[in-house]
């Protein structure tokens, strides 16, 4: 008989529907419908089923947890799976079902094969992931296992995002593709062109409205994201590993467990999918909890430059306007002094630092600031000692290394850390160093992409990041309070799999404040602010020539987890004050920022950025108001202020300490009187009037409960 099954949380559910034969079938997943009787599960059941008895292959069936062919599926396959004499065909019989209000596990075995599928929703967050055990007498291939969920076929528009160095995380809404379609990364990173997060929804996706589905693959090696549009079935979005031949081949008795894929749903437009992925971070245990500090990162102050005495001094002067970490870039190790040498020693230069690296250590950790260090522990120079002494350690085949010296990305090279060797040495290095500096917080890079990766003879991604992920985990439990920062030549491994084991990523090596907007923006679509480190570089930025107000940069920093990329030395005393009075702006604001629901209205000109934090009981908010352009208008229409509470009065201030932004014409009373008072549904659907911004300009407002203040006359 068959049984429908309902696991639900915050308002999401999935519904399976458990045949006689084979796997699960997936209903829906979505708006949660509410309990089900026994008997409206077999009416819904009946009421969704495209077919009748006999059951034969005219009608697609409704499909499984893994659609395949058996099922009149003519897409993608949810697996592909093969022994040494040709591929399987599965006929999945379930042996058991273990059901949670919020969970289901399913358990089911072939010949010789044994498979765990665990669902789970957590804030409305569904997570799905398969293991597959190899219970035969010979050797298994695992083409693809991946994970998908049924989406209506009104969500007719897909959204997905690509990108390139310093322009991370850039939006592409298309009509959804007919067919199945399988974009994939093989980088062995995400890569600046990452997917990042796919969505389906009913026409183009507003941020304040609308319904969409959305999947992103928790992994940070190769994968694949699919959609499905096939006239004869339902629309499918999903994702997975993507694995390259003989990549995972499971011996008998071994087994392999997917990557997590994580799927969203919202009626509420993207914020709504913003606020989901944002609950479901920040419940984590290890969700950083400590106030995030403001950081000065040394790159784009010194680059390879290294100077023990003018280091201090920057120190001294980050104490001094507020700064509360402070992190030394490339260039500290021995022979480091450009990009082409030395990565795997991981040796402090003695004929830079005469002293050792302790003693800037201790005088940065004497000043009252944490201490952090950069690395590239997954990286090798062919000029290094660990490399001349141990050629086995890449990740490269020997041959094809020699006759292929291009292989070679930034001067470097990708060292084997699934080989146990390699491994222990990085691990026991690092270890070192933060265990006798004192070190606070790793800066984890990683710079290249992984090309003709072998390990052992067979392809190496998948082994490389698992060994990535362990060492990152060891690190921490040896050196507990470590925090780690994932950056990848600014934000090309930024998935939910390294938030798994590090407290931030690194959004761009772009600090150019206009290209920020968009990058924080799109990376803060999945990842709360708190967890994206934005941070404010020099007048004219090194990655576009662009040059913009400090008050801009500023503004822009404070939406994230703010720092500076800056030599503070070279300020003049006005600028020293104003990077001061940010500091202390930003430990003021950065609860609400932190902690706060992420909101940004739907705007018609496309010069405007505007982005909100409202806390959680909606007593204070903090939005930026920027151009990136210029205005279309010469009267911009008002720009409301959403996610307040309609019954609450807010007094509205304009945050001057950082300066005011440029603009032409008219000013408005509020803006000229520095506040105004005005209920929350005046805000929220009525909005305030701007002026006409200069392009490259930015406003930031604070909003507080003011239950008894007397609005304007």
């Amino acid at each position: 008989m068959t049984e429908v099954i309902r696991i639900a949380d915050d308002g999401v559910a999935v519904l399976l529907e458990r045949p006689e034969q084979g796997l699960p079938r997936v209903l829906h997943w979505g708006a949660d419908p509410g309990e089900l009787s026994e008997a409206d599960g077999r009416a819904l059941a009946a009421a969704l089923s495209p077919q009748t008895p006999p059951g034969t292959l005219d009608s697609a069936w409704q499909l499984s947890l893994l659609p395949d062919e058996s099922e009149g599926w003519s897409g993608r396959p949810g697996a592909e799976l093969g022994r040494g004499d040709g591929p399987l065909h599965p006929r999945w019989r379930v042996t058991s079902l273990d059901v949670e209000p919020a969970a289901a596990t399913i358990d089911a075995t072939a010949d010789g094969l044994r498979l765990r599928t665990r669902i789970r929703i957590a804030q409305g967050v569904v997570t799905v992931a398969h293991e597959l055990a190899n219970t035969g007498d010979t050797a298994l291939d695992i083409g693809w296992i991946e994970a998908t969920l049924p989406v209506p076929k009104r969500a007719d528009h897909l959204t997905t995002f690509s990108g390139r160095w310093s322009r991370e995380k850039a939006p592409l809404t298309t009509p959804a593709p007919r067919g199945s379609v399988a974009r994939q990364s093989r980088r062995g990173r995400p890569g600046h062109d990452s997917p990042y997060v796919q969505i389906l929804s009913a026409g183009t996706p507003r941020n304040r409205s609308g319904e969409l589905w959305a999947v992103h693959v928790a992994w940070s090696g190769d994968t694949t994201w699919r959609t499905d549009r096939t006239p004869d079935a339902v629309q499918l979005l999903g994702g997975g590993e993507l694995l390259r031949p003989a990549e995972v081949r499971l011996s008998p008795g071994e087994a392999y467990r997917t990557p997590e894929v994580v799927f969203v749903h919202s009626s509420e437009g993207l914020d709504g999918l913003s606020a989901r992925f944002h609950r479901r971070l920040r419940a984590r245990p290890r969700h950083p909890r400590p106030p995030r500090p403001l950081v000065l990162n040394t790159w784009e102050a010194v680059y390879f430059d290294h100077d023990p005495v003018r280091l201090k001094r920057l120190a001294d002067r980050a104490a001094e306007v507020g700064i509360e970490r402070f992190v030394l870039d490339d260039g500290w190790f021995q022979g480091r002094h450009d990009d082409t040498t030395s990565l795997g020693d991981w040796i402090p230069d003695d004929a830079v630092w005469p002293e050792g690296l302790r003693d800037l250590a201790d005088h940065v950790h004497g000043l009252g600031l944490q201490f952090g260090l950069w690395f590239e522990p997954e990286m090798v120079s062919l000029d290094s000692d660990v490399a001349r002494a141990n050629p086995d350690w890449l990740l490269h085949d020997p041959a094809h290394l020699e006759a292929h010296p291009r292989l070679s990305w930034r001067t470097q090279y990708v060292l084997d850390l699934a080989n146990p060797a390699a491994y222990a040495h990085v691990r026991d290095r690092m270890s070192e160093l933060i265990g006798t500096l004192g070190i606070d917080f790793v800066k984890w890079d990683h710079n290249r992409d992984l090309i003709e990766p072998l390990h052992d003879g067979r392809p190496g991604t998948h082994a490389q990041t698992l060994a990535a992920y362990a060492l990152m985990d060891e690190l921490r439990e040896r050196h507990p309070g470590l925090e780690i920062e994932s950056c990848s030549s600014g934000g090309a491994r930024s998935d939910l799999g390294v938030l798994d084991h590090t407290d931030r990523v690194w959004a761009s090596d772009s600090n150019d404040p206009v290209e920020r907007q968009e990058i924080q923006r799109w990376t803060q679509l999945m990842l709360p602010p708190e967890l994206v480190g934005g941070h404010v570089g020099p007048t004219r930025s090194h990655s576009s020539g662009r040059t913009t107000d400090l008050s801009f940069r500023l503004a822009t920093s404070l939406m994230g987890s703010a720092g500076f990329e800056w030599d503070l030395l070279t300020l003049t005393d006005e600028e020293v004050a104003t990077v001061a009075r940010f500091a202390a702006l930003y430990r003021e604001l950065r609860s609400v920022i932190h902690g706060g629901v992420a909101v940004h209205p739907d705007l018609d000109d496309p010069a405007w950025r505007v982005s909100g934090a409202v806390a959680a009981d909606a007593a204070e908010a903090v939005f930026t108001v920027a151009a990136v352009s210029t205005i279309e208008d010469a009267r911009p229409a008002p720009i409301p202020l959403p996610g307040l509470d309609p019954a609450a009065r807010y007094r509205v201030r304009v945050r001057d300490d950082i300066g005011l932004p440029e603009h032409g014409w008219v000013t408005p009373e509020w803006l000229r009187n520095g506040e105004v008072v005005l209920p929350g549904s005046v805000l929220r659907d009525v909005g305030l009037q701007f002026p006409v911004f200069w392009p490259d300009q930015a406003i930031v407002l604070h909003l507080t409960a003011a239950p008894e203040a007397p609005g304007l006359p």
